[in-house]
């Protein structure tokens, strides 16, 4: 048997520095700028909010955004720390530890990377609609309730993970509100949700005042919002939480290479951690990577590739502190819409956080917790594809079931139970809905001989369609001698198919009735062929045509 064959290993940036030219690069450079000013402030948040260092997520953003534009399948994506792994990431650190978080980290790497090797890529694309929106509203509803305690600056230690007993300590502290904070945040909030954003103003403006607009414009709203909490809280001296009052401040240099202690029997136990990262990693890059080739006329990314590069990523960057990275849609669409030509942007992203580090982290310790509080409320709601529920009525049952299960099942429990409840849910609905599109259905024939009856099968005959071919022999008229099975519409059968002819044949026999089946498709007589079913069943009883059946069996005499 012959090995499957793999994908080869070829990054998008080879292709894209074909006829690379000096317009293209000052584009790609001025892109990566703007993409890692909008980076830092983003990539802090994100670590914090996961319950690391915020050093973690610019690390990230730095090492795995750097590799994923190098090696990836896509010109234009950004990778990065993402949002939609705050809660996992959290739940994981709580649960496992700081060490076991990045060894699942880098395993999930490993996944990440035999999935693209092998061409699972295209896969993903398989995880239906209502299951990715369900937990993408969990996650942004779960990223809006862990920042609450900054929001409000609520005196809360440590939020436990779960969501239940979260609500339970942010209640039972709700009259520890820190008006200073909850005024920063609001602020910060406002001031993201309110700047002016470029691609919606004129492009030749007129006068000083607009002129002014314009280049204003140009500075992301989360970098503003940043700037000025923070001028607030050291001019105005605010006692509110700060980066440097619970973490000591950045680094201000990268981390060097320290491998985390790794045993097989705590590998062992990592094994659903591993899967979800690596699972959702998969779906969030290449939804990124779908939206991105919508926007640009670029040739459409490499799942496959993509999938290689995230893993090489996700192995590496736990090695310097990182935490778990993909491809992320805010910072992509950033990048689009600056001008990125190639994966160059995001090279230059990464490394304009590296000098952004290097140059300013000590500034760093007066950021106002509150303010990146902020700016993830406004990340959680636009993550969240809330008109999805008010266009539920619109959907059937099965939809409304799978989308509204996951989601609670997502914020109450875990994504890994939201995701395996749903893909359950939607391949017991699938099963049920193919099993309706399966008909027997007596034939419009004309002049059939005497006790002979045609009868036509529609669609597939699966295990979960079987019931209707049982119940067969009891729809049949009295004086029937003889049945044919129509297969032409047939379009496919399983081996539980195959058995439940066995089992009518059986059924018509001890009743004295002949069984004919006639015209079959290629895959239902190629199943019958291999699996010996002709044979038992008699090949004198399997025919071409339905025609030939019909003579034969008004020529037959009873099945005795």
């Amino acid at each position: 048997m012959a090995l499957p064959k793999l994908h080869p290993f070829r990054p998008r940036l080879l292709d894209s520095l074909k006829d690379y030219n000096a317009r293209r690069a000052l584009a790609d450079v001025g892109a990566g700028l703007t993409v890692g000013v909008v980076a830092l402030p983003l990539a802090m948040a994100f670590a914090i909010a996961s319950g690391v260092k915020p050093e973690a997520g610019i690390f990230t953003a730095i090492i795995a955004g750097f590799i994923i534009s190098a090696l990836g399948g896509s010109s234009v994506q950004i990778g990065g720390p993402a949002g939609a792994f705050i809660v996992i990431v959290y739940g994981i650190l709580e649960r496992y530890g700081l060490a076991n978080l990045l060894i699942s980290t880098a395993l999930a790497g490993v996944l990440l990377f035999a999935m693209g090797l092998f061409k699972l890529g295209a896969l993903v694309r398989y995880v239906p609609v209502p299951i990715v929106i369900g937990f993408t509203n969990g996650i942004a509803v779960l990223i809006a309730l862990s920042q609450v305690k900054d929001f409000f600056g609520l005196d809360v230690g440590k939020l436990p993970a779960d969501f239940i007993t979260q609500i339970g300590v942010l209640a039972a502290h709700a009259d520890t509100v820190n008006l200073a904070a909850l005024a920063v945040a609001v602020i910060s909030l406002a001031i993201v949700v309110l700047w002016p954003k470029t691609y919606a103003m004129p492009q030749s403006p007129v006068g000083l005042i607009a002129k002014s607009r314009r280049y204003a414009a140009h500075v992301p709203g989360t970098v503003v919002a940043l700037a000025v909490a923070t001028v607030a809280v050291m001019a105005l001296g605010l006692q509110v939480e700060t980066i440097g009052s619970r973490f000591g401040g950045i680094p201000q240099s990268l981390p060097s290479l320290a491998l985390p202690e790794f045993s097989w029997a705590t590998a062992k136990q990592l094994f659903i951690p591993t899967i979800t990262l690596a699972l959702l990693g998969a779906i969030e890059s290449l939804l990124c990577a779908r939206v991105a080739d919508n926007m640009v006329d670029h040739p459409r990314h490499d799942p496959n590739q993509e999938l290689m590069a995230q893993g090489v990523a996700n192995f590496v960057t736990p090695m310097f502190g990182g935490i778990v990275a993909t491809g992320t849609i805010a910072r992509t669409v950033t990048n689009v819409r600056a001008g990125a030509t190639s994966p160059v942007a995001g090279m230059v992203h990464s490394l304009t956080l590296l000098a952004i580090v290097l140059v300013a982290a000590p500034l760093a310790v007066h950021i106002p917790l509150a303010a990146l509080a902020g700016i993830l409320m406004f990340v959680a709601w636009n993550m969240g594809e809330w008109r999805e529920f008010a266009r539920l009525k619109n959907f059937n049952l099965p939809y409304r079931t799978i989308l509204l299960g996951t989601f609670v099942l997502t914020v109450v429990f875990d994504l890994t139970v939201a995701v395996e409840v749903g893909l359950v849910l939607a391949c017991v609905f699938f099963i049920y809905r193919m099993s309706t599109l399966f008909r027997a259905e007596p034939s419009l024939r004309q002049n059939l001989p005497d006790g002979v009856l045609v009868v036509e099968l529609f669609g597939s005959l699966f295990f979960g369609a079987v019931g209707k071919i049982e119940a067969l022999p009891a729809t049949l008229p009295s004086g029937t001698r003889a049945v044919v099975l129509d297969l032409h519409r047939l379009i496919s059968i399983d081996t539980s198919g195959l058995d439940a002819l066995e089992q009518l044949h059986r059924t018509l026999t001890r009743s004295g009735i002949r069984l004919f089946l006639a015209n079959a498709n290629e895959q239902p007589r190629s199943l019958m062929q291999r699996s010996g079913f002709e044979q038992r069943f008699g090949e004198d009883h399997v025919l071409g045509t339905v025609g030939e059946a019909v003579s034969l069996a008004a020529a037959a005499g009873p099945d005795r």
